[in-house]
């Protein structure tokens, strides 16, 4: 697979132009192509903004989800590209597994890959796997497989993989009020300026009624609900099931009685409406 080194994190807003301008995939192939960004220093002011606006504790140890907020825009570097089988506009991000081999601080470099894989029918039209790895001077210390559906024709008799577990039931733990300018926030925060996160009148020309909250947001929410521990050795698999609208409340659940913890995301005001459920081990 030919590798490409990129010099610096890519900006994002000129991908999600071009990404905008008319013209139909004609790739049926994913391409044999991996992305790579050696040596990359993480900014501490960045780092303390995107802790305070997910509700993490400050700390040197990047939080579980922070080396996606690094290799994100490598993903839609590499997704925009010519000869992508699926439209980048449109996507819809709908599981994350991230894998922390060991905590990682602030301070060391950090070398990453970005690959495709796993192009394949789904129920509700195509899905592909985005997978993101971080070295250390050689040591892989963490990795992330984002699973992205193209919605189109289907195949019922599609391969759906591993089902979520049941959301916690019961009185929720926390609730959480939702602001409507939380996408804007965690969008300059985190550098994903889609617009289906950044206002209203943005989110309505991609079919939603108002902006809806970063998928990514709301599992790094969890994430830091759950405590210090998930930014150690730890696995976490999550599944986003129904947006966020902007302005919203949530609740947030969890089960730590079995041999994983259980969390997740529902609305306060529609408890039937699941936005997501979360493991961790």
């Amino acid at each position: 697979m030919a590798v490409t080194t990129v010099t610096s994190v890519p900006a994002l807003g000129p991908i999600y132009a071009r990404a905008a301008l008319p013209g139909r995939r004609t790739g049926t192939e994913l391409p044999d192509r991996v992305l790579r960004l050696e040596g990359h220093a993480v900014d501490r002011g960045d780092l303390l903004e995107y802790q305070r606006i997910c509700g993490f504790n400050n700390s040197d140890v990047l939080p579980h989800t922070y080396p996606h907020v690094v290799g994100f825009p490598l993903q839609m570097q590499l997704m925009a590209a010519k000869g992508f089988p699926l439209p980048l506009m449109g996507l819809v991000h709908v599981e994350n597994v991230i894998t922390v081999h060991r905590g990682i601080r602030f301070d060391e470099p950090l070398d990453i890959t970005v690959s495709a894989e796993h192009l394949r029918a789904h129920p509700k039209g195509k899905s592909v796997d985005l997978v993101t790895e971080v070295d250390i001077a050689g040591e892989r210390v963490w990795e992330g497989r984002s699973t992205y559906l193209a919605r189109g024709r289907g195949d019922a008799d599609a391969e759906r993989g591993e089902q979520p577990p049941a959301i916690p039931t019961g009185q929720a733990v926390a609730r959480w009020s939702l602001p409507s300018d939380l996408g804007r926030t965690y969008g300059l925060a985190s550098g994903d300026i889609n617009p289906i996160h950044m206002s209203a009148v943005t989110a309505r020309v991609m079919g939603f009624p108002r902006a809806i909250a970063h998928g990514m947001w709301t599992y790094a929410r969890v994430l830091a609900a759950i405590g210090p521990v998930t930014s150690g050795t730890s696995t976490s698999h999550v599944w986003f099931k129904k947006p966020v609208l902007l302005p919203g409340k949530v609740d947030f659940l969890i089960d730590k009685g079995g041999d994983q913890v259980v969390a997740g995301l529902r609305s306060s005001r529609s408890p039937e409406t699941e936005h997501l459920v979360l493991t961790l081990i």
